[in-house]
């Protein structure tokens, strides 16, 4: 049985001024498809603290970042060497209340927001493209969304 890898990821969203929901996404490194930030969890830190860092190294922004998982997806992790490490991601929602100019990846990733829908085009996962579907419509009747907003505020 193939061991699976367990990531973290940041879901970067805000509000437009016509109150719809926008996604930050960044280019992978590697490929430079469209991508969620994410890696691995990190020794001592909770799972949705690890997406906030990984959403500040990889697109420069901060923010409130949701304790709860809003979803999970799968992937094919190709490592360093070529093999593949099967994946599951557990996806954290993050009000993002600033982008910064300057950033750790910054010389290495483009970031751009997208509408959900958008985003859902760009990505090569089902179950990602799925997850960033449900934001399209009512993003805040999700109870996860809804509590990191009344935080946020």
């Amino acid at each position: 049985m193939p061991q699976i890898g367990e990531q973290i990821a940041a879901l970067p969203m805000r509000w437009d001024d016509k109150n719809h929901v926008k996604i930050l996404m960044v280019t992978s490194r590697d490929s430079g498809r469209w991508v969620m930030p994410k890696g691995w969890e990190m020794d001592g830190k909770k799972p949705w603290r690890a997406a906030e860092i990984e959403a500040l190294e990889e697109a420069g922004a901060t923010g409130f970042i949701g304790q709860e998982c809003i979803g999970t997806y799968r992937y094919p992790k190709v490592m360093a060497d070529g093999h593949i490490v099967p994946c599951l991601v557990r996806v954290y929602p993050m009000i993002v209340e600033k982008l910064r100019r300057n950033w750790k990846e910054r010389h290495q990733r483009t970031r751009k927001w997208f509408t959900p829908k958008a985003a859902a085009k760009r990505v090569d996962e089902q179950e990602l493209a799925d997850l960033l579907m449900t934001l399209h419509k009512k993003p805040h009747k999700q109870p996860v969304i809804r509590d990191l907003l009344d935080e946020a505020s």
